[in-house]
């Protein structure tokens, strides 16, 4: 068994294979005990754009674990924490970090959000209290996450795949497929609660089997661009 706890936060609306790429890329390569995705209550840096509600992104992040699922599987390292859903107000990192008082925290993040790193509340705290492992990014200098964090990246060994929800969102209500680039759970959990413009008629509970129908959204523009 490994040591550390890679920590995972995001909005995760809705979490997609690359989140669990650099999830499984940290938890490899830097020979973590388990990763935590801890989806984010309020976060303050996106309270401007409309977040589909914490109580259905726990629900996803849940399903894109698989914890429901069957155990023995490949992603058993993986685990959910609640608490920023829980936490009332805005989400900090350095709140989670205090409350959970892991011995050996790392913090995963990607090359965009490493950069803004210094820009979060209390982030000296948050680069004294935990690791910093960064998965690199198309478009953002490693120079630049270097200065940003002082020189503390851990870099992972990552594909990059040009996923963000933002844009999975706009696809699917535009009548689009993003089912290749969601798990099975994930899928299944946004077609039965009708997110994203997803309808729920088609899917099969028990196999999956029908193809999941997506419905166009009444109003195109309602899509969120953030």
């Amino acid at each position: 068994m490994g040591s550390g706890v890679g920590i995972l936060g995001g909005t995760f609306d809705p979490p997609h294979i690359a989140h669990l790429l650099v999830a499984d890329a940290a938890y490899r390569q830097l020979g973590l005990e388990r990763v935590v995705l801890i989806p984010a209550g309020f976060p303050w840096q996106k309270s401007v754009a409309p977040v589909t509600p914490a109580e259905h992104r726990l629900g996803l992040t849940r399903a894109a674990a698989n914890l429901d699922g069957p155990p023995g599987s490949d992603l058993d390292y993986l685990e959910v924490d609640d608490r920023e859903v829980r936490r009332s107000g805005h989400s900090y990192m350095i709140d989670t970090l205090l409350e959970r008082g892991d011995p050996d925290p790392c913090l995963i993040l990607g090359a965009d959000a490493a950069k803004r790193l210094p820009t979060w509340h209390r982030a000296e705290e948050v680069m004294e209290l935990a690791r910093i492992a960064v998965a690199p990014r198309p478009g953002t200098d490693d120079a630049d996450v270097e200065t940003a964090l002082g020189g503390r990246a851990e870099w992972l060994r990552v594909p990059f795949l040009p996923l963000s929800s933002s844009e999975l969102r706009v696809r699917a209500m535009r009548g689009e497929s993003i089912d290749i680039m969601l798990t099975i759970s994930v899928r299944k959990y946004i077609a039965e609660n009708g997110l994203y413009g997803y309808g729920n008629r088609g899917y099969t509970r028990d196999n999956g089997s029908k193809e999941d129908v997506v419905r166009i959204a009444d109003d195109p523009n309602q899509a969120e661009r953030s």
